[in-house]
Order: C-alpha cells, then sequence, then structure tokens
C-alpha cells in the first residue's frame, strides 16, 4: 500500500479532507494530512484566501515540505484544489513520487514530471478556478512532458463538490471521485 501526503484546499484543514485521508487508510494506506495554516479552518473562501495571505505562500510550500521529508520519497502527493498546486510544486523536488493525486485543481509543471508518472485529475465541469482552455494546455504538456494522464470531468457539480459540508457538494460526482481515486491508488 502506498503513502500519501494529502494536502488541503485554501479552506484549510477541514473534516472533508481528514475523511478522504480515513477512506485512503481503510483500504491500507498510510496518509498524512498536515495542517499548512497552523490555525482552525475557515468557513468560505473568501476567508480561505484571506487567511492564505496571512499565512503566506511560503510558509504553506515550507510546511508542506516538512510534512513530505517525514515520508518515503515514493510517497503519492496529492491535494484538494490549493493544496493539488501545492503538491505539484513538490513534485520539482521529489522526483521519485509514486502518483500524482489532483482533486479539484491542477497542479505540477511539465518540467518535474519523470516519464510514466502516474497523474490523476479530477475537476467540476466547468470549474471557475480552473478554465477549460488552461486545463487543456496542462494536460497537454504534462503528457509530451511522459505523464500517464487521466483526466476525470464532472458536469454541474461546484468546485469542492467532494466536501459534503460546503453548497458545492455533489454526492454522485463524489462517490465517483473517491471510487476512481481508490483505483489509481491500489498497488501503488
Amino acid at each position: 500500500m502506498a503513502h500519501i501526503l494529502l494536502l488541503h484546499s485554501v479552506y484549510g484543514l477541514r473534516p472533508a479532507v481528514l475523511a478522504a485521508a480515513e477512506r485512503f487508510r481503510a483500504v491500507g494506506h498510510q496518509v498524512t494530512t498536515p495542517d499548512l495554516y497552523g490555525v482552525p479552518a475557515t468557513d468560505s473562501v473568501e476567508q480561505g484566501f484571506a487567511l492564505f495571505e496571512k499565512v503566506g505562500r511560503d510558509t504553506v510550500l515550507d510546511r508542506a515540505r516538512a510534512a513530505a521529508a517525514e515520508l518515503p520519497a515514493e510517497t503519492v502527493l496529492a491535494g484538494f484544489s490549493m493544496g493539488a498546486g501545492v503538491a505539484g510544486a513538490l513534485l520539482a523536488e521529489r522526483p521519485a513520487a509514486a502518483a500524482l493525486l489532483l482533486l479539484h485543481g491542477t497542479g505540477g509543471a511539465p518540467e518535474s514530471v519523470r516519464p510514466g508518472l502516474p497523474v490523476q485529475l479530477h475537476l467540476a465541469d466547468p470549474d471557475e478556478y480552473e478554465p477549460d482552455d488552461e486545463v487543456a494546455q496542462w494536460r497537454q504538456a504534462m503528457t509530451a512532458a511522459g505523464a500517464e494522464m487521466s483526466v476525470h470531468r464532472y458536469p454541474g457539480p461546484g468546485h469542492l463538490y467532494t466536501d459534503p459540508d460546503l453548497p458545492d457538494h455533489q454526492a454522485l460526482a463524489a462517490a465517483l471521485t473517491w471510487d476512481r481515486a481508490l483505483a489509481f491508488l491500489a498497488g501503488r
């Protein structure tokens, strides 16, 4: 089973992230869920962006690096929305990562991809934070760099549709996301 570093969204370390970690642990994975803010999670995206600005991008990245430093080189890097971007940023420093699991946001730069790197992306369709043309360009660049991409789009829900405590939630899309993510992680 895999070691997974699961990074939260701009909202902070919400119950939905901890529930996802428990879902992965239930099938045998070891999951680390660091608090990149060091304070309670927020209830709105606006509060989340304000908190991110207050804590600072560098501090968020440093805390993610510190959590990753304790894990094997072959850890799966995973994240929710902003956390997907942070997971992607860590890829440059962790070339042996087993995979990149991106929930609600893209992450990773093509120059950080090793040939054959498994990457799975789950996004609402449309997604207010991930314009279709940018996702298409990112996907093309990642594939050209050698990533083994699987992209799943879910028509209708809001951005963070896997979080049952947010208005974005859509149960069917969330269930399908978890089924696909578990299949992706099997054997890693």
